[in-house]
Order: C-alpha cells, then structure tokens, then sequence
C-alpha cells in the first residue's frame, strides 16, 4: 500500500504585513506634513539671534560704563580728600578694588578705626548708595602681613583680618548701604600683595606694611546676590506698608543725576 502524500506546511498568516505598510506610510505621510509646515524662516532668526546677541552685549556695556563712573567718583573721593597716599583705585576683571592701607586707617594691632578714617568712608559709602549703584555688591577683604599677633580679642591673623573688614562693613551698614548687599571675608596673611622676607627670611617692612590692607570690592551683583537683594528689599518694604516695592521711589531718584561726593 503506498504512502500518502505528505502534506504541505500550512501558510503563515500575512494579514499584519498589510497593517504594518499602512502604518510606515501614515507615518511617512505625517512627517512629510510637519516639514512641509515648519519652513524655518532663516533672515528672521538671524534678525532675532542678533537682537539678543544686542542686548546682552549693552548689558555688558552698561555695567562696564558704571564701573568707570564709579571708579572716577572714588578716585575724586580719594583726590578732594588728599587721601591718595593711603587709598589706592584700581579697576579689574570684576568691577572696581579700593584698597585702604591699615596702618593709615586702623589703629596698630586693633580693628579700631582711625578718627581720620571716618569721612573718607563716609564720602565712598554716599557715592555706593547712589541710584545708578544700585545693582552693586560691596565684598570687603581684611589682609595682613605675616607677622603673627596674639591677643584675646585677636588671637591670630584670621580674627584681626575679619574684624577689620567687618568693622568697615558695619560702619557702611550704618551709613545706609543694604546689609545683604555686603560680606566681609578675613584672609589674614595668605594672599600677600609682596613678599614679606626676602630669600633669606628676613622680613621686608616696605612690603609688610604694603600687605597690611583692606580691599574693598564693588563690583555688579551675580544672580543669586540680586535675587536676594531684591527679596529683601520688598520685605522691607511691605513691612513699611509700600507695596511698590520701592520701586516709585527708585524711578524718581533715578531720574536726578548724582553728583559725585567731596
């Protein structure tokens, strides 16, 4: 009796191959749509980037112009004051640096300031408070030499450093610049502007006393540091009872040109 004949492997169903061509095509068909519909305009990117490029840069400017009005109103300070041999102007990367000689401002050993020292102060701290200063961080540096002092109340270079900045910072906060617009850092003798000895190690004096410094920097607010001056200012004033945020009154001081302080 023969065999039968063997039977054929049933078909595979090929029904999904359908669907799956319809879906690739739809697809195809709907990104073809949404290039057809984003046509990038070229000339007006190009006109938008500039226009931001634009302003960013007068930014810049603006605050680089500030930076030299300032440092002319402390250089006319400093010169009205015939203080010019104990203060010293100089503009950097990040605004402007005052550096204060101590032995001319502080008593010897002390964060006690000189009674000399007061209207000098009092003259640089009017001009940071004017209007168009506003957007300006005073940071405050205490520098000595590298000859140690130990007493109870500085018991190293740190405290005698620190205390000396805190002392102008404070007496600027009386004065009426923002608190929370200042710091006072102490660096004691690690950031020398000299070398205090020599090869040998004997000290140099001219240097020792050039490395005895406060440094006043005043330079525009970063973005953490205008967020909470800006914070702290509208407390203040809703404590006050304006809830303009003080804004009024800014607008009308910023319209009267200041004149620098003598």
């Amino acid at each position: 009796m023969a065999a039968p004949p063997p039977k054929a492997p049933p078909e595979e169903d090929q029904a999904w191959l359908l669907t799956y061509a319809d879906t690739v095509t739809l697809l195809m068909a709907f990104f073809v749509m949404l290039v057809s519909f984003s046509k990038i305009d070229i000339p007006l990117y190009e006109k938008v980037a500039a226009g931001i490029k634009n302003e960013l840069g007068k930014g810049t400017k603006d605050f680089e112009s500030l930076t030299t009005r300032l440092k002319v109103d402390m250089e006319n300070i400093v010169f009205s004051m015939q203080a010019d041999e104990a203060v010293e102007v100089a503009e950097d990367d990040m605004g402007i640096v005052i550096e204060l000689d101590s032995s001319a401002f502080f008593f010897p050993g002390t964060a006690q300031l000189r009674d000399e020292a007061y209207p000098v102060l009092q003259n640089m701290a009017t001009t940071a408070m004017a209007p168009k200063y506003e957007p300006f961080f005073v940071e405050i540096e205490g520098h000595t030499d590298d000859d140690p002092i130990s007493t109870v109340q500085f018991p190293s270079n740190w405290e005698l450093s620190a205390g000396r900045a805190s002392t102008v910072v404070r007496y600027f906060s009386e004065q009426g610049i923002a608190p929370y617009k200042m710091k006072a850092v102490g660096y004691a003798e690690t950031q020398p502007k000299y070398p205090n000895r020599d090869l040998n190690g004997v000290p140099i004096p001219e240097n020792q006393e050039a490395n005895r410094r406060v440094a006043i920097h005043v330079r525009p607010m970063d973005p953490d540091e205008k967020e909470v001056y800006y914070y702290r200012r509208s407390e203040e004033s809703m404590e006050a009872g304006d809830f303009s945020g003080g804004r009024e009154k800014k607008d009308d001081q910023s319209k009267e040109e200041e004149a620098p302080a003598n």
